[in-house]
């Protein structure tokens, strides 16, 4: 299948021509002839499976179409909320890329910024506005934007919403909403509290599920190496030697964390700079674009980094230090092996951080391989691994499928 199969129309296949996308990834194979019908969607899909486009693409055909019967206005007609600048900012990328030949005007609003120039385009017109919750609902409350004729609603990254604490602005949000729109409704992982939103915003809708939830991408090669806290630095300087390594987005634990290690890097002559929530979004903008053009081979990043940020060709994703919570493990490495290429995810585990590595075996549904040969081996390494819990997955039958997961 390619996207002509979709039934798009030419000025879509158009730039999808110029960005060299020929066929669509499976998610928007299902989703994109659902929202074209005008049904309302609930859609399950791990990180990098192409979600952005599955409903950009039918979104801007809606609106064209709309526009071409003379139905236009430049009242917003499409509402999308995401949880992050960084993810705001990369979807108002992809309507720019997707909509090159339409026509269509869209903007993103988030908070970290002056609001002045978001303003002063909102009073241009928009069709499509992108934002994050807080600065919606700051822009609303002044009156510079009405909600009162949005047609479409898209939430995307529902349960990172839950994880940064937005539920309760999403429902302020909804409750502004006209009752009578197409919802669509992304998340990558489908918690209880995200069942329950889910179901008080959606109208019979077309469910779809790419992958297991939380999952990880087949196309990441994943290693984990057993070493002690104190010598997490000296191996990650000994890995970065390696001219294998071409890119590598490092997650650490906390900002001053990130900071130190950035510091600890560049008097190794390694090129280097950090992403986290103290630095400015012009900083953490100019960062992200100075590694996305290979001007520095190393990011360093807190999980604000997590979800949202596209990077092309992203070769390596280094846990210097494992996430508390294991979901966050798959969104961390779903930054490498995007749009069918592949990756390599590794990960550094301490003594103390064997529970984490077991909490992850147990969400992934399968064994870490274990990188022995470095010179930086704990010496007690069984230790940090878990004695092969017994565990269960279900088949598409229903049945309950043994894993043993290998120490």
């Amino acid at each position: 299948m390619d996207f002509k199969d979709l039934k798009l129309i030419p000025c879509l296949l158009k730039a999808l021509e110029s960005q060299q996308y020929t066929q669509p990834t499976p998610i928007q194979q299902q989703a994109i002839p659902a929202v074209l019908q005008h049904k309302d969607l609930l859609a399950c899909a791990q990180t990098g499976t192409g979600k952005t486009a599955a409903f950009a693409l039918p979104l801007i055909q809606l609106l064209y179409q709309q526009k071409e019967a003379g139905e236009g206005s430049d009242n917003i007609k499409i509402l999308i909320l995401t949880p992050t600048r960084e993810l705001a900012i990369q979807i108002d990328e992809s309507f720019k890329n997707y909509g090159a030949y339409s026509g269509l005007k869209h903007l993103a609003v988030y908070g970290g910024v002056s609001q002045y120039h978001q303003v002063k385009h909102l009073r241009q017109g928009i069709d499509i506005l992108i934002a994050t919750p807080g600065r919606l609902l700051d822009l609303v409350m002044q009156r510079y934007i009405s909600l009162q004729q949005i047609k479409i609603f898209v939430l995307d990254e529902a349960d990172r919403m839950l994880d940064m604490g937005f539920i309760t602005d999403v429902q302020k949000i909804v409750r502004k909403l006209p009752v009578k729109r197409q919802t669509l409704f992304f998340s990558a992982t489908m918690p209880p509290e995200i069942v329950r939103l889910s179901q008080s915003m959606l109208d019979n809708p077309v469910k779809i599920e790419i992958t297991p939830v939380s999952s990880a991408a087949e196309t990441v090669e994943q290693a984990v190496y057993l070493v002690e806290k104190s010598d997490k630095r000296s191996l990650l300087i000994h890995l970065l030697k390696n001219n294998e390594i071409e890119s590598a987005l490092i997650f650490t634990q906390t900002k001053f964390g990130a900071d130190k290690l950035c510091y600890a890097l560049r008097k190794e002559n390694i090129k280097v700079k950090a992403i986290h929530g103290n630095k400015s979004q012009a900083e953490r903008q100019k960062a992200l674009s100075e590694f996305k053009n290979k001007n520095i081979r190393v990011l360093v990043a807190t999980d604000i980094a997590a979800r949202g940020i596209d990077i092309e060709s992203l070769s390596h994703v280094i846990n210097f230090e494992l996430p508390n919570v294991p979901e966050t493990y798959v969104h961390r490495i779903g930054r490498t092996g995007r749009a069918g290429a592949s990756g390599k995810a590794i990960s550094f585990c301490g003594m103390e951080e064997k529970m984490l590595l077991r909490d992850i075996h147990k969400l992934i549904a399968q064994p870490i391989p274990v990188i022995n040969n470095h010179p930086y081996q704990m010496a007690d390494a069984g230790l940090s691994l878990p004695p092969k819990p017994l565990m269960y997955n279900r088949s598409r039958g229903g049945r309950r499928n043994k894993i043993f997961m290998q120490s």
